[in-house]
């Protein structure tokens, strides 16, 4: 496995391990066909092509050599006091075998003036809620607009200082 930064020719290969990682972690929640819907919006490719241009922003990858088996996409906000993890997801095949934590320590060692990380998470979603509290997030509020203004989608905000 290596880190590497996103590039527009991986965007394919990125939206299609979200759709499989979205479709297997929300079906149950969701449904199919909401889960379909956010995927085209969010996850199209002009949206990750959005997000390789977004300044102030780190948008990696862990690749086996065969596939992109990991992504992760965060900003800096708050005149760069915090970091936004926006997106953090492993193929489920890959998922608890260290590919998560590689890409949050990744993430958060390109901030490095930062002094938190926060990120939107679904409470329903117990396996990414547990990823994270295990390395030290806890709740500080909710937000009825996660991932994108008027979705109407709840979740948990959660934060961690960042290593010093």
């Amino acid at each position: 496995m290596f880190l590497r930064s996103a590039g527009e020719r991986d965007l394919k290969a990125v939206r299609a391990l979200l759709v499989e990682t979205w479709h297997a972690t929300y079906d149950s929640i969701y449904g199919t066909e909401r889960v379909a819907e956010i995927t085209d919006d969010w996850h199209s490719l002009p949206s990750l092509k959005a997000r390789l241009e977004r300044l102030d922003s780190e948008f990696v990858l862990v690749d086996d050599g065969r596939e992109i088996i990991g992504m992760a996409f965060a900003s800096a906000i708050d005149k760069g006091e915090t970091v936004m993890l926006h997106q953090l997801y492993v193929k489920p095949a890959h998922q608890g075998k260290g590919v998560g934590s590689l890409l949050l320590g990744e993430v958060e060692s390109c901030f490095p003036d930062a002094r938190r990380i926060r990120l939107e998470v679904e409470e329903a979603n117990v396996q990414a809620t547990a990823f994270y509290r295990a390395k030290g997030f806890s709740k500080v509020g909710t937000t009825a607009d996660c991932g994108k203004e008027g979705s109407g989608i709840g979740a948990a905000v959660l934060e961690r200082p960042t290593a010093l």
